[in-house]
């Protein structure tokens, strides 16, 4: 049985065209367990990008009404770094809520979880897994699968660039063989004491391995300096 972050990385390896990416993401939608997955990405001069499973008329409707505008998904996110439940965001306006009856009637689950992706040149791209159920049952599912989907969210974003021709040849800042090992560990699952353990060292030593690796990765987290060091090829797990 594959783990699922094998599933993710052979999902992105079999995408050769936009078209193909579609369809991997659908078997995603169906890895997570959820209703509805989106990535939608906006690059610096506007040009966008979707792969999605929202009914096709609540995507024109979304569209044709602008309701990128009022959206508390795309406002919220749009000033975030880090992933963030729906539920922690700004409901609150009138205009926010009268949205949020009209997508759920379109078959827009209650729950929802977005990761916002800061790209080259100012590209802004959204993962979003949304579903049905109560939030007792979304914590625990949230819970499971949180990584993984922050992992999805990067790799998908990798792969779309790709395939736009859009990822520049910059050169890469290798790490140390340190790095690397702390890295493949927490890629594998290990938490931070079981990777220090096995690598003999403290965590404090542990700590500044992991943030030199992100420094030289440019990455926010260590979750998405794992993924930068996959999608790179720094990593083999």
């Amino acid at each position: 049985m594959q783990s699922r972050l094998e599933t993710i990385i052979d999902c992105m390896t079999q995408a050769s065209s936009l078209d193909d990416l579609q369809e991997e993401i659908l078997k995603l939608r169906n890895l997570f367990e959820v209703e509805h997955l989106v990535y939608h990405s906006v690059s610096n001069s506007g040009e966008q990008y979707a792969v999605l499973t929202y009914r096709p008329e609540w995507v024109s409707h979304y569209i044709a009404s602008k309701y990128e505008r009022i959206d508390p998904v795309v406002l919220g996110c749009y000033k975030r770094f880090h992933p963030v439940d729906w539920k922690r965001l700004d409901w609150k306006p009138k205009a926010a809520r009268a949205f949020l009856g009209e997508a759920i009637e379109n078959g827009v689950g209650r729950q929802g979880f977005s990761v916002p992706i800061r790209g080259p040149q100012g590209q802004f791209a959204l993962f979003t897994v949304n579903h049905n159920c109560d939030d007792e049952s979304w914590e625990r599912h949230t819970g499971e699968f949180v990584r993984d989907m922050i992992l999805a969210a990067h790799y998908i974003n990798q792969k779309a660039l790709e395939l736009e021709g859009a990822v520049a040849d910059a050169p890469v800042r290798p790490m140390s063989p340190r790095e690397t090992d702390v890295l493949t560990l927490l890629a594998l699952g290990y938490s931070r004491a079981q990777a220090a353990d096995s690598l003999s060292i403290s965590e404090h030593t542990l700590r500044a391995y992991l943030e030199s690796a992100r420094n030289k990765l440019g990455a926010l987290n260590t979750t998405h300096a794992v993924a930068r060091a996959l999608t790179q090829g720094l990593l083999v797990l």
